[in-house]
């Protein structure tokens, strides 16, 4: 069964007249952990593109590039998104509910939190431009999810509208007089941690591997601009 049909099978239990928000506690074993990030991040999408006032072709359209979308398979991802932003849930709710399913405070959880926090980036950024109305969601999202102030200003670094350029020792969560040892080591862990086979290990859906080379990117982007500015 793929992605698609078993986010379409868990969306098929729901109780008539039960909100989406409640699909969360239910979603906790391993085997559905891909189910519920991609769910996640298209719900947390949604309450955002709410918050921001408007849905545009780009924010939706954005969803595609993210996830693999086979023919015959957008009307999962489509729910999904009009469930979430018809929910009376907040999105408050929302986060609340995801954070106790993927647990913070381990390791694997938490790194399933941040690639979270990188989709709905990426959708903020969508139409090219970042809202205040985007930023203030994001940050307090990523405050209910236990994500401290350094990760949120990486995220925020790699994730620049157009033309924006991104602050290098930001990407890699280090300060600007970091030597250039722990810039190389802040590096490595976190293209080691960004490979695409240990995201899909820890439960990001192979559908959404593209999260992985806009990371690496970034990553790779900011350490040639670290490693080409030091002294020789």
């Amino acid at each position: 069964m793929s992605l698609w049909s078993r986010i379409g099978a868990a969306l098929g239990r729901l109780a008539a007249g039960e909100g989406l928000a409640a699909i969360f506690g239910r979603l906790r074993g391993r085997p559905e952990r891909s189910v519920a990030f991609t769910i996640a991040v298209i719900a947390l999408g949604a309450k955002m593109a709410k918050a921001d006032g408007r849905v545009t072709r780009d924010e939706v359209a954005v969803f595609r590039a993210l996830f693999t979308l086979p023919p015959g398979e957008e009307a999962h991802a489509a729910r999904v998104f009009d469930l979430a932003r018809e929910d009376i849930a907040g999105f408050e709710d929302y986060a609340r509910r995801i954070a106790a399913m993927f647990r913070p405070d381990r390791e694997r959880g938490r790194a399933m939190l941040v690639d979270l926090m990188e989709g709905l980036f990426e959708i903020a950024v969508a139409d090219g431009t970042y809202h205040e109305a985007e930023d203030a969601f994001l940050a307090r999202v990523a405050e209910i999810f236990g994500l401290d102030g350094r990760c949120l200003a990486g995220l925020r670094a790699r994730h620049r509208p157009a033309g924006a350029e991104p602050d290098p020792w930001a990407v890699l969560g280090i300060a600007r007089d970091a030597p250039l040892a722990e810039a190389r080591a802040a590096y490595r862990a976190a293209v080691r941690a960004t490979h695409p086979d240990r995201m899909v290990a820890r439960g990001v859906p192979a559908e959404a591997v593209r999260l992985a080379e806009l990371r690496l990117l970034a990553l790779n982007r900011a350490w040639e601009t670290i490693r080409g500015g030091a002294p020789g």
